[in-house]
């Protein structure tokens, strides 16, 4: 079965009105991650710390630059991921539509390319 990941977008809006009642945001969210397992297409799911305590490494010049979060210019972040491994895509987005998300997140859908679609050297 494919797998995809399910990308959980969010924009500072939407982050703090994810913030604004995180007890409900995180029960909803454990109870949508119980209903995958139960179903048993749940492989993975993780939330990521706030985008002000990581750090990039940009490598568009000669040597890479490290930049520390905040992110300057960015509408959208990366915040968690959810992978499943599911029948077809469509059922990936089915799974997608039902993600317990603030208005204003995005959720985006791609698919994990088995390691026999991956290009081989030697």
């Amino acid at each position: 079965m494919p797998k995809y990941l399910l990308i959980m977008r969010g924009t500072d809006e939407s982050n703090a009105a994810m913030m604004a009642d995180i007890d409900e945001a995180m029960a909803t969210t454990r109870q949508f991650i119980e209903e995958m397992a139960k179903a048993g297409v749940l492989l993975a799911a993780e939330g990521l710390d706030d985008p002000g305590q990581g750090v990039v490494v940009d490598f568009s010049g000669e040597a890479p630059v490290v930049t520390d979060g905040p992110y300057g210019e960015t509408k959208e972040l990366f915040g968690g991921f959810f992978l499943l491994d599911v029948a077809s895509k469509q059922e990936a987005v089915e799974w997608a539509k039902r993600v317990p998300a603030v208005p204003g997140s995005k959720i985006e859908i791609r698919r994990v390319p088995g390691s026999d679609e991956v290009p081989q050297v030697g």
